[in-house]
């Protein structure tokens, strides 16, 4: 997600957060079975129909082939979120704040959850992409920082010795306490050692953090299941309550 298309889907998210508090202050009973009310839940239900296109095109080989010929899967993820967004954002305005009969409480819930948790899962997933990559250049760099600092001192295994009893895991942590970094690689050798100290824990330390976003993605990836499981249960109670509003009459129709 670009820059530009995140800071309006943060407005826009920060827009429903607004009008689902606005229960505070306003209701309207009347306001879902008008004339108005029917037209933007009905406009709600189709743009929450919307982001089953995404979903089909993405799963389906034959269909992506086809589609994709004219519209790219980028464009298609932005409305994807977009029409995600705006479903609920219509379907709150919709509810008049109306929040009485259990169907209709779990419907608006399940729209916040589904809208927020796709909000949240693909801003950190691409902040996570983005910072692997970073990592994985930072840490590229410090290897190669880390060969041709051991290439110095295996010419001199004096010195390279001086660094043998802070090999294990506790004897590193200590290191910083006991070699010092003069500002240059004196007669001591001492800014050799130091630098080697250093990068090793820096190449520790990327590595540990490499580690643990691979581990986030893992669970990010559990996360979309559960998205897409959140997100079939809102049509199935988006479906019952379109039902419901049919079988049991619509005021303003004649």
């Amino acid at each position: 997600m670009q820059e530009r298309e995140r800071a309006i889907v943060t407005g826009l998210v920060l827009l429903l957060v607004v009008l689902v508090l606005g229960f505070y202050v306003h209701r309207d009973p009347r306001f879902p079975g008008s004339l108005a009310g029917g037209v933007l839940g009905l406009s709600a239900a189709a743009l929450m129909l919307v982001p089953l296109a995404y979903l089909f095109v993405k799963r389906i080989p034959l269909l992506k082939r086809s589609v994709t010929r004219a519209i790219s899967m980028r464009t298609l993820l932005a409305i994807h979120i977009y029409a995600g967004i705006l479903g609920p954002i219509l379907g709150v305005l919709h509810s008049g704040h109306r929040f009485q009969s259990p169907l209709g409480i779990a419907l608006t819930s399940m729209m916040l959850i589904v809208a927020l948790s796709g909000f949240v899962g693909r801003y950190l997933m691409s902040r996570m992409s983005m910072d692997m990559r970073d990592r994985q250049q930072m840490l590229a760099g410090l290897r190669v920082a880390y060969e041709r600092t051991a290439g110095e001192l295996a010419k001199e295994p004096e010195r390279a010795g001086k660094l043998r009893p802070f090999a294990g895991f506790f004897t590193r942590l200590a290191a910083p306490f006991f070699i010092h970094d003069p500002g240059s690689a004196g007669t001591s050798g001492l800014g050799v050692q130091a630098r080697a100290v250093r990068l090793s824990e820096s190449i520790a330390d990327v590595e540990y953090a490499i580690k643990t976003q691979e581990v986030m993605r893992g669970a990010f990836g559990r996360w979309l299941a559960c998205h897409i499981v959140i997100a079939v249960v809102l049509y199935a109670l988006l479906a019952i309550h379109i039902w419901s509003a049919w079988y049991f009459g619509i005021r303003w129709l004649p």
